[in-house]
């Protein structure tokens, strides 16, 4: 018998395809024990070696009910005793369910009588007795063939099973069951005789092959699937399960094969592959657009979120990217780009650099001008237009980070397109260069990034006018008699709300002077108004020369009345004239805010966290607004300051605080107000600012010895304000983008 023909080459392809999974020894049954039983007699002649170890090295031949105790068989779901069932086995009877009691034997079995009628010799008064492991047969067919217990034994029933003589040459065929026949095709005078090879094709894994024949060489029992054909040459997958039967010397005497088609198990694991791949695909996917679309979000900013998109599109899709961002009028306006090749960056800065070869592409035009969802569709790119319409430097850009097809979506924002997103591909072959998941994942970028894009511009917009509103509402520090004063607002790191934060100093008529540092709750327009606001009925209420515990009550009437605020923290305070020694009196109540600071000149830091009360818009709960007061001596200054300046997500504020009380405590007390405000915000910075930070330094100028200078006594010390970011120059403005 010759080898199989060649079959169909998509089989083959089908085959190779299909070898890792096909080739899983978890699903391959090997742990069968074979029985040659002499059916004249009912005893076990010879059997393989698992057989053997189920009973322990039981001397044969030996009776069939012996070799069953030994085993310490029994019979699943059944009133009758395992010798009896495997004896209606051996006559042909359908299959039988078994269980083994012994150690190391698989405990539940499906055993199978196979007569060996028309065998030659002694073979043709023997049977075959096989039991199979109950979980790998299973594992052979599709879930649905198996309701049942019956179902289960009847497919064991209908196992393929052949027999070979190893003593002739090439180990040729010398029986086969009829349901080989029927599952190949072969009558049994074509297969006699001849080596089981001729089932192989030109699908077959000549690994697996190879697999088999040594396992056999070794006189070992084997387990394998394999691409196998039919008489006719319709190809199927075949799982073998090939055990060696030895003789009372040890010496191999038959191979005995188990053969069952398990194309159907192989092609609905296939499709079941197939679905958990496109399924996988799927939701990476849609992690990738997710991770995406939040990584724009996350930068508050128009032009950060397109220099990032490219840089986050570039490694998924095509081989480069740009993005292009035009203004109100459609020109232009930003251009940034990213390969997924790091060698090509020089070429992607000439393109961020020249804005020709965007401005002048028809297709970019086209999907500004007309927003069409046509165009979203990729296409080839024409390069033979390109000299007409770019420059030669871009053109050698493109042309080295490569031109095939390409994409080119609208980045759509609330009132209209604000882009493009273009992604190009050096593959010419549109079909492979943006399959149809890519299409839809880029489109959806696009639709994504756009709204981003848009949110940032929009926010970026109401940032600046509440920075602006903020900013003109904070009042340059006047200058106070004998004090030396240094203040600091700035914004929360770039991507955050601007707050309501102020600070304030006020001479009073009669010679006092008020200070105040408050934050009024939330992040916007309103916050930064109420804040104006705040500050401004402060400032009457001081003016009319009420106490602090005064003012805070009068203050809080007027928010929770006229509803002018949400609430508010504030600290404020009356600082008096000095006294003869220069001592001043600071008389301080606390609306739920921090406590102030009092660096005194001999390097102590004292916290002020007495009178505290609700804050300013909250029910009062607390009766009358408490106040405090203490001393205010000559070179002494008192720091008032906001959450901004300590406050972080990931760290207690308890730790903060302790962590401010020890950068104030380094600070030099004969530093003058600017330089203390300076080093304790520089102390502090770590990074990200997650809030708004407002800090007030009031410093008592020590009365000169009669050495210096009149000056100091006579005139006010110039009041300061500014930004840690400055080289610590005096100046005017203390807000700070």
């Amino acid at each position: 018998m010759t080898q199989q023909q060649s079959a169909p080459t998509d089989i083959t392809t089908l085959a190779r395809d299909l070898l890792p999974e096909v080739h899983d020894p978890a699903k391959v049954v090997t742990g069968g024990a074979v029985l040659l039983v002499d059916t004249r007699t009912h005893e076990v002649v010879d059997t393989n070696p698992v057989g053997a170890r189920m009973v322990g090295g039981l001397e044969l031949p030996t009776s069939l009910g012996a070799w069953c105790a030994a085993a310490g068989l029994s019979v699943r779901d059944a009133d009758i005793s395992a010798e009896r069932a495997l004896a209606a086995a051996v006559d042909g009877s359908s299959g039988v369910a078994v269980l083994s009691a012994r150690q190391n034997a698989p405990d539940d079995l499906w055993a199978v009588g196979v007569p060996l009628a028309g065998a030659p010799g002694t073979l043709a008064n023997r049977a075959l007795v096989v039991m199979l492991p109950g979980t790998g047969l299973q594992e052979s067919h599709p879930p649905s063939e198996f309701d049942g217990l019956q179902r289960r034994a009847a497919v064991a029933s209908h196992l393929s099973f052949t027999i070979s003589d190893p003593s002739l040459p090439d180990d040729p065929l010398i029986w086969v069951n009829p349901a080989f026949c029927e599952v190949t095709g072969y009558t049994t005078d074509d297969v006699l005789g001849t080596n089981c090879r001729f089932l192989q094709g030109e699908g077959t894994d000549r690994q697996t092959v190879a697999r088999i024949r040594a396992a056999l060489d070794a006189g070992q029992a084997v387990g394998e699937t394999l691409l196998n054909y039919r008489k006719d040459g319709t190809p199927f997958w075949n799982q073998v399960v090939v055990s060696p039967i030895h003789d009372d010397e040890g010496k191999v005497t038959h191979h005995v094969g188990i053969q069952t088609d398990v194309t159907e198990r192989v092609h609905h694991d296939r499709r079941q592959a197939l679905e958990l791949d496109a399924a996988n695909r799927q939701t990476e996917s849609l992690r990738r657009l997710a991770s995406i679309t939040q990584a724009l979000v996350d930068l508050f900013d128009e032009e950060s979120g397109a220099a990032a998109l490219p840089a986050l599109v570039a490694p998924h899709y095509g081989s480069w990217c740009a993005v292009l961002l035009v203004d109100e009028h459609g020109a232009p306006r930003i251009v940034h780009g990213a390969s997924r090749d790091p060698e090509r960056a020089d070429d992607i800065a000439v393109l961020e650099r020249s804005h020709r070869w965007i401005r002048e592409s028809p297709t970019v035009l086209r999907v500004l001008t007309t927003g069409t969802e046509e165009i979203s569709e990729p296409f080839p790119v024409d390069i033979d237009s390109l000299p007409r319409r770019t420059g030669a430097e871009e053109l050698a850009a493109l042309r080295r980070l490569g031109l095939g097809s390409a994409m080119v979506v609208p980045l759509r924002g609330r009132e209209g397109d604000i882009g493009v997103l273009i992604v190009v591909s050096r593959d010419g072959d549109v079909a492979t260069a943006f399959p149809p998941s890519d299409v839809h994942d880029i489109v959806a970028l696009g639709a994504r990034a756009g709204l981003a894009l848009d949110n940032a511009r929009l926010y970026r917009r109401e940032q600046q006018t509440a920075l602006t509103l903020q900013h003109s509402m904070l009042p340059e520090i006047v200058e106070a008699p004998g004090l030396d004063c240094a203040a600091l607002y700035e914004p929360a790191s770039a991507g955050a709300d601007v707050g309501g934060d102020w600070y304030d100093v006020v001479p009073l008529p009669d010679g006092r002077v008020a200070i105040s540092v408050g934050d009024v709750v939330g992040h916007d327009i309103r916050a930064a108004a109420s804040m104006g606001q705040l500050r401004s009925v402060l400032r009457s209420e001081a003016w009319a020369g009420l106490s602090p515990s005064a003012v805070i009550a009068g203050v809080d009437d007027l928010v929770r009345g006229l509803q002018m605020a949400d609430m508010t923290t504030c600290v404020f305070a009356v600082v008096d004239p000095p006294d003869d020694g220069g001592n001043r009196r600071v008389t301080y109540t606390r609306a739920g805010h921090h406590a102030p600071l009092l660096m005194h000149s001999h390097h102590d830091v004292e916290r002020l966290d007495e009178a505290l009360t609700t804050p300013i818009g909250a029910p009062l709960l607390t009766g009358d607004v408490p106040e405090a007061s203490t001393v205010l001596h000559p070179g002494d200054s008192l720091v008032l300051f906001t959450d901004g300046l300590i406050e972080r997500r990931d760290r207690p504020l308890r730790t903060q605080l302790e962590n401010l009380l020890t950068c104030v405590e380094e600070v030099d007390p004969d530093l003058e107000a600017e330089a203390s405000r300076d080093a304790i915000v520089e102390a502090c910075a770590d990074g990200t600012q997650e809030d708004d930070t407002c800090i007030l330094v009031v410093r008592n100028i020590p009365v000169p010895s009669s050495g210096e200078a009149d000056t100091e006594i006579l005139g006010p010390h110039e009041n300061r304000t500014g930004s840690r970011r400055g080289s610590g120059q005096s100046c005017r403005d203390s807000h700070q983008d």
